[in-house]
């Protein structure tokens, strides 16, 4: 094998597994930032942060961090710098402004990079991943990557009968997916809901072919019912009661992991007028004027207005899902950040920064979200090698303006993004 395809492949292997690269394109010192690592540790003030070959090498005070000599130095005094931001539960490649089926290359690599310049730099696309996903996450090489990673489940599963379920398993943990997806759920009584015969041989067959399953689910009892049955990954909140007790305890004793998706829940109303997030700066620098005359029309709102399931949604899943998410992190839960963008009008990038908003009007603080949004996520999707500012970790790094532990907010004051020590390009 050539030496340049051995190192490409060295270098895969090693993402992988979280060892040190060992390509050196050089190094990086970040000096006189604030460092917020995302371990839950207090900030670094006057910080020095340090990496080499996409590795972060060094990080802490700058009187007792020395900067190796000939590094490119980036001064960031009077910014924060926090990890990448990790989406545990996002949807890439279909949609094209409004438009679902428009699969293809170049919209999944476009949509990763508008995930990147958000400072989104990891996607746990959970669902209708098709074949040029796969591709381009196998083909991702590590250390050069300038747009978010991506982590693909493949279709949502749906099968009818048992043999079915064993069959839709296997095709796609044979192409490796990260995750098995499926959906228990009526959709407000509207739709058939998967049997518990067919998810528990779901969640049988993925244990067995060492693939975890992610669930969508509404209620509690049949997220119980799905937990009970091998869930790996609970895709959403919990929308129709109070979690209690009982959920609690299996939760934390299987150690599920639990994705809030907030904005999930206020897409399907917040376009019934027009919303005030279409007066921010930070979205609107990536949004599609189009879309957004779409969505203004005042025809279209009025049909969100008279519809009864997005009513249902604002009034009583929303709501509803803010307290089941503050009641889970309370608990010790392993709350993971995540959206479900990526259809239509649930917009991808910005809505992690909005998600981020929501949890913190949920009652939790600026550093549990932030913690949420990059450590826990990385846990929670088996990323060992991100999701934090530490030695040995992928320097996935962003600058902020201002400190988003005064205001959560502030992460939209994003200045800078860095993957694998690579900055990101700005929109083409």
């Amino acid at each position: 094998m050539p030496a340049p395809f051995r190192k490409t492949l060295l270098a895969l292997l090693l993402g992988s597994l979280g060892a040190t690269a060992s390509a050196a394109p050089g190094t990086v010192a970040f000096v006189g930032g604030r460092v917020i690592d995302g371990t839950g540790a207090p900030a670094i003030e006057n910080a020095v942060l340090v990496s080499t070959d996409g590795r972060i090498v060094a990080v802490g005070p700058a009187a007792s961090t020395p900067i190796p000599e000939g590094a490119q130095r980036v001064d960031v005094s009077g910014k924060t710098l926090i990890p990448g931001l990790i989406n545990a539960h996002g949807h890439v490649g279909d949609v094209l402004g409004l438009e679902t089926g428009h699969y293809d290359r170049g919209n999944v690599l476009r949509q990763l990079a508008l995930y990147a310049r958000y400072g989104v730099t990891t996607v746990n696309s959970l669902g209708d991943d098709q074949y040029e996903g796969f591709e381009i996450r196998n083909i991702t090489n590590p250390l050069y990557v300038d747009h978010a990673r991506l982590l693909v489940a493949g279709p949502v599963l749906a099968p009818e009968t048992v043999a079915q379920a064993v069959r839709a398993v296997n095709g796609v943990a044979d192409q490796s997916a990260n995750f098995i997806k499926i959906r228990v759920d009526d959709n407000l009584g509207r739709t058939a809901k998967m049997a518990p015969e067919i998810y528990t041989a779901i969640a049988d067959e993925a244990e067995r072919r060492g693939v975890p399953l992610a669930v969508h689910t509404y209620t509690l009892a049949d997220t119980k019912a799905t937990l009970a049955a091998g869930a790996d990954l609970i895709a959403h909140s919990v929308r129709d009661e109070p979690v209690d007790a009982a959920f609690i305890d299996a939760m934390k004793a299987a150690d599920v992991c639990y994705i809030p998706t907030l904005t999930r829940e206020l897409s399907t109303f917040v376009y019934e007028s027009e919303p005030e997030f279409f007066s921010d700066p930070f979205f609107l620098r990536e949004a599609d004027p189009a879309v957004l005359a779409t969505l203004r029309e005042p025809e279209r709102q009025q049909r969100m207005r008279d519809n009864p399931s997005a009513q249902h949604y604002k009034n009583n899943a929303l709501p509803m899902a803010m307290r089941n998410l503050k009641a889970l992190q309370d608990a010790g839960v392993k709350v993971a950040m995540g959206t479900d963008s990526g259809p239509a009008a649930r917009f991808q990038g910005y809505f992690e920064h909005l998600e981020m908003s929501m949890m913190v009007e949920a009652g939790l603080s600026p550093m549990q979200v932030l913690q949420s949004a990059t450590q826990v996520a990385a846990q929670c999707l088996g990323l060992n090698y991100l999701g934090t500012l530490e030695p040995g970790k992928w320097a996935d790094v962003l600058v902020l303006d201002r400190n988003p532990l005064e205001n959560i907010d502030n992460t939209r004051s994003l200045s800078a993004v860095w993957i694998a020590g690579n900055p990101v390009p700005p929109a083409p």
